[in-house]
């Protein structure tokens, strides 16, 4: 199948109006859906947003190759648009894009068309091709200019190298469609440039194409594996690559094979494994070794966050009575399996998936334990974090400990060795080193908060605000809590106002951010941002979570400053609060007025909202 069998004149632009990102977007989805090709306008811009939240698809070189596959889409197609002044698409680069190739696939798209657009990509790598198209004068010039392309690459094979000083690469993209053949063309044309040999497989959405083989891995100089999902990697145990996304492969492919051809890069030990997380010859910063293990644990545990919380909330509109229990017993069902059960997972999952994207399916079994732990111990998402870390170094370091041991006993490292030893370790820690000390912080700030209940009510409204949003629903969370469920018990209804305020601040502050501030957040950000409105109204502070273990040093400030914005404004208003929980079903047992107390919340996720708003970077990743 011919490009020019799914690039048409009547989906050319040859002038783009738009000047941003998104219109540009806008105006290609629009001739598309002009054009026919179409189901569902909305469904599949909606499509093609998602995939910009992965990772932009403005590779450089003057280039975007917005792309999708998807059920909306009702004929194959490809989209093309010119802008001669250039539009910032956040490339890769940093340069404004001027060619636009929208790629529409079908959800269920053959070989035939996938193999048509990867051909595409590889076209788009000469420079020569791209000043062709970017002053086209007519439909019909990029037309020709694309059938003269295919003609003149007609015939061409991959040629067999030979294996002395050959290069192995891996490029791979999660959609399969263009980045993983334009990494693969980058990487082979400047090879081709600077006299190497090199041999790249690509896992594309065609399936693994020039797959390396076990003689080529055996005497290859160098590995580079560019890729952002997973990959076949038990292959190349015990050789040197260097692991990078793939972007980096269009971008940097000489800097890259020049370290390959060095033999540089972290030793792979199987399993996920490298004997090192760092090495001077690979080219994945600790910093973003760092997000992705914490990425892997916070993905893994919204679904717990989601559809407990969700649970919970349902149980609420039944009805609580004036001591804060449910009354209804369906409604206690749905709280039990939500609060009781779900919940109590969140922290669990999130230390064993961290643990697992550090030393694979061995390092599982001891984050949860670390992070149930670190969960009974009152210690929080944090002493999950720190379990989740823990629990997968540890492992590390035992499969390196253990690489000594005899052939004979391999089979028993991940079923018997790894799980015992990972636990054994990684529990001992975590009840001798770090529980203890969050326990006692835990009842030191309830015991000095129990002291401070006859001073300044604004103050106190800040304070107890704050700590709401510091570790939402870890141990200070909790000791403000404990305090204001205190105060009621002891008739002083003031405090657990202004504690349920800044509760419900965190989840709401952030669900407004990824509403005002879209690009801000990734689209799994701003789905989840949907839910944190009924967390948020449901006095689930949980919600918020996520966004605050992947961004601390701004999420958490942002949501302190604006919980304890809303604690001391329901200090300032004399509000009082009656039953011994949050969220707005317990609106009608305030005394004072509830409006101003609604006044309270909403200007303190405001707040929270815009410092979220000015601290976040834009997503370009």
């Amino acid at each position: 199948m011919k490009i020019t069998d799914l690039l048409k004149k009547d989906t050319i632009i040859l002038s783009l109006q738009s000047t941003e990102k998104a219109n540009v977007i806008d105006e290609l989805v629009s001739k598309l859906d002009e054009a026919g090709r179409l189901s569902s306008r909305e469904g599949f811009k909606e499509a093609i947003l998602a995939r910009e939240a992965q990772s932009t698809t403005g590779i450089g070189e003057g280039i975007a190759i917005p792309h999708a596959k998807t059920s909306a889409v009702d004929t194959p197609a490809i989209a093309f648009g010119v802008s001669k002044q250039g539009v910032d698409y956040e490339s890769l680069d940093g340069q404004n894009a001027h060619l636009f190739f929208m790629i529409a696939a079908t959800e269920g798209a053959n070989n035939a068309h996938l193999e048509t657009l990867s051909r595409l990509s590889s076209f788009l790598m000469d420079a020569n091709f791209r000043e062709t198209l970017l002053h086209a004068s007519s439909e019909d010039e990029v037309i020709a200019a694309i059938d003269a392309k295919e003609r003149e690459e007609e015939g061409e094979e991959e040629v067999e190298q030979p294996s002395e000083g050959l290069i192995l690469a891996v490029t791979a993209c999660p959609t399969g469609i263009a980045h993983t053949y334009m990494a693969a063309d980058s990487l082979k044309a400047k090879a081709k440039e600077l006299n190497m040999n090199v041999k790249v497989e690509t896992n594309g959405s065609t399936g693994v194409k020039n797959a390396l083989t076990a003689e080529d891995i055996e005497n290859a100089a160098g590995i580079i594996v560019a890729a952002d999902k997973q990959v076949e990697m038990e292959r190349f145990k015990g050789k040197k690559i260097i692991q990078v996304p793939v972007a980096r492969a269009i971008r940097e492919p000489q800097m890259l094979l020049e370290k390959a051809s060095r033999g540089e890069g972290s030793t792979y030990q199987g399993n996920g494994g490298s004997d090192k997380s760092e090495e001077s010859g690979s080219t994945e910063k600790k910093g973003n070794a760092f997000y992705k293990h914490l990425m892997n644990g916070i993905s893994n545990m919204l679904p717990f966050v989601v559809g407990g919380g969700l649970l919970i909330a349902i149980s609420f509109l039944f009805g609580i009575d004036q001591d804060g229990g449910i009354n209804n017993p369906f409604a206690k069902v749905l709280n039990q399996i939500g609060a009781e059960n779900a919940f109590q997972l969140l922290v669990p999952v999130l230390a064993g998936y961290i643990a697992m994207s550090i030393a694979d399916r061995p390092g599982l079994a001891p984050g949860m334990v670390g992070g149930y732990l670190a969960f009974t111990a009152n210690a929080g998402f944090l002493g999950g974090l720190i379990a989740g870390f823990l629990a997968g170094y540890v492992v590390l370091g035992i499969k390196r400990a253990l690489k000594g041991l005899p052939q004979s006993l391999e089979g028993l490292k991940p079923v018997l060795l790894y799980p015992f030893l990972g636990m054994l370790i990684t529990g001992l820690i975590m009840v001798y080193v770090i529980n203890g000390p969050v326990e006692a912080i835990n009842t030191g700030l309830q015991n000095w908060l129990g002291g401070f209940g006859t001073g300044s009510l604004v103050f106190l409204g800040i304070l107890l605000g704050g700590m709401m949003a510091i570790d939402m629903g870890g141990p200070i969370n909790k000791a403000a809590f404990a305090f204001g469920i205190a105060m009621i018990d002891a008739g002083n209804y003031a405090p657990h106002a202004a504690v349920m305020a800044g509760g419900m601040v965190p989840p709401l502050g952030l669900a407004l951010a990824t509403t005002i501030f879209r690009k801000k957040f990734t689209q799994q950000e701003r789905n989840t941002g949907k839910t944190c409105y009924v967390m948020g109204l449901t006095f689930i502070t949980e919600g918020a979570i996520p966004f605050a273990a992947a961004d601390p040093l701004r999420v958490i400030p942002a949501a302190v400053v604006g919980a304890a914005t809303a604690g001391a404004l329901t200090m300032a208003f004399h509000i009082k609060l009656l039953a011994p929980h949050g969220g707005i079903i317990v609106f009608p047992f305030v005394q004072g007025s509830a409006l101003l107390y609604l006044l309270a919340v909403v200007i303190g996720a405001i707040v929270t909202a815009l410092l979220v708003g000015v601290l976040k970077k834009t997503k370009s990743e």
